[in-house]
């Protein structure tokens, strides 16, 4: 062992005349540690809220969409089509007709998102699993019916026990403003709530799902025209999936996947990850700076040490990672300890959920999900952040 650094292991240890620069150092391993385990929780914590979100946004939108790269609406035929649709990566394709209508209920009047969709997203669907009032079921018998988000239905006050239908509105195509008033140029459509869905709040503020048969008619659309085809895919999409989509489909059309339909919330839920990382790095910042202490004592306490050092030829460089190896296996202990307790804490509620959410939320525990990418960068940041500030101390030790 090289002596800078078995000199630094045994002032690490050493328990005679050095009794309160000893507990500052393990005040120090106490608060690098507490730091380490609460960066792992915590970004287990977000792991665990993101991945439900990123759940019920799967439930929404689709493995792959396609759209047209001109216009609104096309007809998904012919033979790109016909094979893509034979793709062994394809397990199903829906038909959508999505437009932002305007709805009435009971004299309210709000804009809503309405989706269309076909039989097959009906059966399909998960959705159901996130019904609060009524049943998802677009169709009682030849009556048409709707699914609307919570919030929605809040802001008109609808609910799946009145009897009052939801009426959505879209002008004709080609319709002028008639003397009688523009609202003899809107088309309309009256549906019957059927269920009431809490999927998330951006969704659930304008989320209506209706038959698509309903949304062509209000439109003006033929019977096989659609604004999108959405693929479920039998494994998850990767880029060389998307490239042959989008090369067998031509530039008439754009593929995207689930990120590419919302990259403004995929790359929000990035940076508040992000952000939770770097101020709970800024945390354990403050909490190293105890190391600074301890190392600035230690150097007072060891001054004749150093000089006997310097006295048998150490040169002051040997002296300085000394101290630079001292400050460094406190922040390691700190670390360690940290890691273990933060992943076992993780892991226990992760597999028994011991700590409950608050009543009102359908989760019973706070969801965590432990990754192996949080542990890496974990210990990088709270292992870089102990060098610095060990080498931030160090550089007085070495002088005479």
């Amino acid at each position: 062992m090289k002596p800078d650094l078995y000199i630094a292991r045994r002032y690490l240890v050493a328990r005679k005349s050095l009794g309160v620069i000893h507990a500052i150092s393990v005040i120090s391993a106490i608060g690098m540690a507490v730091g380490t385990a609460a960066l792992i929780i915590i970004l287990s914590v977000y792991n665990g809220f993101d991945k439900i979100i990123k759940q019920s946004l799967s439930d929404l939108a689709p493995d792959v969409l396609v759209t047209p790269a001109q216009g609104k609406y096309f007809v998904p035929e012919g033979p790109a089509f016909e094979a893509l649709l034979a793709d062994a990566r394809v397990a199903q394709a829906y038909s959508v007709v999505e437009e932002q209508v305007f709805a009435t209920y009971a004299g309210r009047q709000e804009l809503a998102r309405a989706k269309g969709v076909d039989a097959a997203y009906e059966a399909d669907s998960r959705l159901a699993d996130y019904v609060v009032e009524g049943e998802f079921a677009l169709h009682d018998g030849d009556v048409p019916q709707a699914a609307v988000g919570v919030a929605f239905a809040r802001k008109l006050g609808l609910r799946t026990r009145f009897l009052d239908p939801l009426v959505l509105y879209y002008p004709r195509r080609g319709a002028r403003v008639a003397l009688a008033g523009p609202g003899a140029a809107l088309g309309s459509v009256k549906l019957a709530p059927a269920a009431l869905l809490s999927v998330n709040a951006t969704a659930d503020e304008e989320l209506v799902l209706v038959p698509i048969a309903q949304m062509r008619a209000l439109l003006g659309l033929t019977d096989r025209q659609v604004s999108g085809l959405e693929l479920r895919l039998t494994a998850a999409p990767d880029s060389r999936t998307l490239r042959s989509f989008q090369e067998l489909l031509g530039p008439d059309y754009v593929v995207r996947d689930r990120i590419q339909q919302q990259p403004a919330l995929y790359k929000m839920m990035r940076y508040e990850k992000l952000a939770i990382y770097l101020i709970l790095l800024f945390v354990v910042l403050i909490i190293a700076s105890n190391i600074f202490g301890s190392l600035s004592m230690l150097s007072i306490a060891k001054r004749e040490d150093m000089e006997t050092l310097r006295a048998l030829g150490a040169n002051e460089r040997l002296v300085r990672r000394i101290f630079v190896f001292e400050g460094w296996l406190v922040s390691l202990c700190g670390l360690a300890v940290g890691v273990v307790a933060g992943v076992a804490l993780t892991l226990v509620q992760q597999h028994f959920g011991i700590i409950k959410m608050p009543g009102g939320f359908f989760l019973q525990a706070y969801p965590v999900v432990l990754q192996v990418s949080d542990l890496l960068w974990t210990v990088l940041g709270v292992g870089a952040v102990g060098f610095v500030i060990t080498l931030l101390a160090a550089p007085a030790q070495g002088r005479r």
